[in-house]
């Protein structure tokens, strides 16, 4: 079977922003934004586009909008040089000032759009999918990264110890839920536990990590380490035994205070998906598409950081480094 090598993620674009979608969009093919509304934003927009001139046909305009109080967004098509009927929707799902990840999914009928992790709206096709090759970003946003997960999955990974470094064919998984079968696909490989990988050219603003598994049955703890030369810029820490999860940072040979607030987002014997976001002041942490950990930087030479350890009771099926 042939495989596609992954497009790489756009890191940090500066907005507005005209990207190129390689092979277009597929069935089973899901763009993934992460960014932040601006405050005090009165609107943005990401557009899938038939082409990069001003004048394209716009196969999906979602339009997050904030001019009557809590905000709304407006979903429409652009073709043949006039807009088509607004659909909209009267929900504060992009809060000013907030964090956001938005997920499209190519289906054969309808983009399935998703934030944070949760289902919000489909928008049937009113120009065939195929004809998509641009996406664009533009207003009073910034985006960390806009990342494409094709419907092949992942390419096995060798399990070797010690450091290996992931590929960019190893792009961010997110087009099936996790713990899904792929329709017509094996099973994901599962990774060997103590795992160690290098951060390619290490942590910058804009870079996420992506980490998927499945929490052993009988978990007592896991972690996840940031690491550099001479200690750890995050240790990520569920425990079950205290049902919560540690943050904290290892500076020489001494940790610093432990954060311990927000809950447990981790359930024993079930699948999961961590996405840490590298930020300029911090690192904001999902699971399983919710916002769930923010943790400012004590660190601050991002690309020092240039290891992710991963060890405790869990296996691994994908890791994006």
């Amino acid at each position: 079977m042939a495989y596609h090598q992954q497009q790489q993620p756009f890191y940090n674009p500066r907005v507005p922003f005209s990207g190129s979608i390689q092979g277009g969009l597929q069935e089973g093919k899901s763009i993934i934004i992460s960014g932040r509304v601006l405050p005090g934003a009165n609107r943005f927009h990401v557009n899938l586009q038939c082409g990069s001139r001003h004048a394209a046909d716009i196969a999906l305009h979602f339009n997050p909008r904030y001019d009557s109080g809590a905000g709304y967004i407006v979903t429409n098509t652009y073709q043949q040089s006039r807009w088509g009927t607004e659909e909209r929707k009267y929900q504060a799902l992009f809060p000013t000032g907030s964090p956001f990840t938005l997920q499209i999914l190519v289906s054969q009928a309808s983009y399935k759009i998703s934030v944070n992790g949760s289902h919000i709206m489909e928008y049937n096709h009113r120009i065939p999918f195929h004809m998509v090759d641009t996406i664009v970003v533009d207003g009073m946003v910034e985006v960390n990264s806009i990342a494409f997960q094709s419907p092949a999955p992942y390419f096995p990974q060798p399990s070797y110890p010690g450091v290996m470094s992931a590929g960019p064919a190893f792009q961010a998984q997110y087009a099936y839920p996790v713990g899904s079968a792929v329709p017509g696909f094996s099973p994901a490989p599962v990774y060997s536990v103590p795992y160690k990988s290098i951060i390619s050219g290490g942590l910058r603003h804009g870079k996420n990590i992506s980490i998927q598994g499945v929490v052993n049955s009988q978990a007592h703890r896991f972690s996840f380490n940031l690491r550099h030369r001479s200690g750890i810029a995050l240790h990520y820490n569920p425990r079950f035994d205290e049902n919560l999860v540690v943050r904290n940072t290892l500076m020489g040979d001494a940790w610093g205070p432990e954060e311990r607030h927000g809950g447990m987002p981790f359930s024993k014997g079930q699948p999961f998906q961590v996405v840490i976001s590298c930020n300029p002041h911090h690192y904001n942490v999902f699971v399983n598409g919710r916002q769930v950990h923010t943790y400012n930087h004590r660190f601050s030479k991002l690309d020092e950081i240039d290891i992710l350890e991963i060890s405790g009771d869990l296996s691994l099926t994908s890791v994006v480094a």
